[in-house]
């Protein structure tokens, strides 16, 4: 029987490439014992539990960013957190680990390391974070979502999706998606969503737009987040919704998306051929850009800049595109080339890879 280690969390961008490896190694062998290690204060300490996993608990201890007390203590807390690690592999016997960025992946590769157990590293994001830098190092195997990530020793193996989003078929479920969304199946949809929590500088574009998308003849579903106090105009053709469980549905009647370019949604539209619109998230270190970068350069999609986006740029920049179809359709088509569905069968060949190498 094989042990898999699955190490990641913190964000939702971490913990569902996570979910849906840990789900096909279970799938195909029910006598392996698939693990998860993450942190008591991340989202998987939820998601974990509810998929039926076993979560391991290891401190989370960030990487300092500048000399102050957190950064003196870091030594000492770094350590224990790789202590914690050691003893979950040898208490489980592990044969390999998989990390997917996050606290709970830096502490996991040293163990491993030290215990001589071979590891893969799996990063998300065209520009990785700090924990996967360090741990592609002396990894077994290192896969990466997007074209172009600087990490050593990489493969593109694309990214591990929701198998509700990998065995999706647009054609035959549009009827139900535009059943359940109220809208006309024969008619194009425009879908916007910014996440979760929302995106406020599309909720604001878009608050002052819709009717020029709905007089161009689209139709829109727009998720604004579950924070939004956005009203509903309740005009036939114009769906708003705070949050939605049944995403997959919505791709389904989407013929564009007009998005932020987080990697997992980047990864989702481009795989299931979806033209899109990205406006990258300009706070943080960059990566919202770089992750659309290879899907814009396949002729798949397009990039608008956050801070210019409103309403003026909708009629100017994104009604024109729903009126040019030819234009939609080579996108589509460009994106159908550029997207996989297989990035979690990728994972876990870098996995088999990665055993069988240190078990000869």
């Amino acid at each position: 029987m094989t042990t898999y280690l699955l190490a990641g969390g913190g964000t939702a961008g971490h913990v569902n490439p996570l979910l849906a490896v840990a789900d096909a190694l279970r799938d195909r062998d029910l006598e392996a014992s698939v693990l998860v290690l993450g942190t008591a204060e991340g989202l998987e300490s939820r998601l974990v539990p509810q998929r039926g996993y076993e979560l391991l608990i290891v401190d989370k201890v960030p990487f300092p960013r500048r000399p102050n007390m957190q950064a003196a203590a870091f030594p000492t807390r770094f350590r224990r957190a790789v202590a914690q690690v050691v003893a979950h592999l040898r208490q489980h016997r592990v044969d390999v680990v998989v990390g997917f960025g996050g606290y709970a992946s830096a502490p996991a590769y040293v163990a491993a390391r030290r215990q001589r157990i071979p590891f893969v590293v799996h990063e998300a994001n065209a520009k990785p974070g700090l924990a996967n830098v360090l741990g592609a190092r002396r990894a077994a195997a290192v896969g990466v979502a997007f074209e172009g990530t600087p990490l050593r020793g990489s493969e593109v193996v694309g990214m591990p999706l929701r198998r509700e989003v990998i065995e999706l078929n647009r054609a035959e479920s549009r009827a139900e998606a535009a059943d359940m969304f109220g809208l006309d199946a024969d008619r194009p949809v425009l879908l916007a969503f910014g996440g979760s929590l929302g995106a406020q500088r599309l909720n604001d574009a878009l608050a002052d737009s819709w009717g020029d998308v709905l007089a161009a003849g689209w139709q829109l579903i727009h998720v604004t987040g579950e924070r939004s106090d956005l009203v509903d105009p309740g005009v036939p053709g114009y769906v708003v919704r705070r949050y939605i469980d049944r995403m997959d549905l919505a791709f389904a009647l989407a013929d564009v998306v007009l998005s932020r370019s987080g990697a997992a949604t980047v990864s989702e539209i481009t795989a299931l051929g979806i033209p899109a619109l990205y406006v990258p998230y300009s706070v943080g270190n960059g990566e919202q850009r770089l992750n659309a970068a290879s899907a814009v350069a396949a002729g798949a999609a397009q990039l608008l800049d956050d801070e210019t986006f409103d309403g003026d740029a909708v009629r100017r920049i994104v009604v024109p595109l729903l009126l040019d179809p030819d234009r939609i359709a080579r996108m589509a088509s460009a994106a159908q080339n550029a997207g996989t569905r297989s990035g979690t069968e990728n994972v876990v060949a870098l996995v088999d890879r990665a055993l069988a190498t240190a078990r000869r």
